[in-house]
């Protein structure tokens, strides 16, 4: 009996079309809406943190005082999230595959030295801001 079943499904597997599709050998044509890799313009972006905070997959690391976003694309399972609540709009997701490789790698996306030297001039002129609120503050408690 257990035989007439096997004949069965190998002849049913014999004659119908396969569930899965072969690698592409050349670059595809892909539909629109495919979920492809995660691209960074850096240039846009606040190192807010928030990408790194929604990733059900930790695959997105934020870090401030390097100046740096990276991203482990074999971790990230492309469901957009990140690209969702990114408040500046810097992050783009791409409809194509992630290039195989021979290891495991992150991609890292860093602040240019003008852009750290930006950041660093904002940082200075929101700390003398604040110095200058806290002392007005205090002058004003004292009269």
């Amino acid at each position: 009996m257990a035989f007439t079943s096997y004949i069965g499904y190998a002849l049913k597997n014999l004659f119908t079309k396969p569930s899965t599709e072969k690698y592409p050998a050349q670059p595809r044509q892909y539909e629109e809406r495919y979920r492809g890799h995660i691209e960074n313009d850096i240039s846009k972006c606040i190192l807010c943190g928030m990408c790194m905070r929604s990733c059900p997959s930790s695959a997105i690391t934020v870090s401030k005082p390097a100046y740096s976003w990276k991203i482990r694309p074999f971790s990230c399972v492309q469901c957009r999230r990140c690209v969702e609540v990114c408040p500046v709009h810097c992050l783009s997701m791409h409809n194509a595959y992630t290039e195989p490789g021979p290891e495991k790698t992150e991609i890292v996306n860093s602040y240019s030295e003008e852009q750290i030297a930006k950041e660093i001039e904002k940082q200075k002129a929101m700390a003398a801001k604040i110095a200058a609120a806290k002392a007005a503050a205090a002058k004003a408690a004292e009269q």
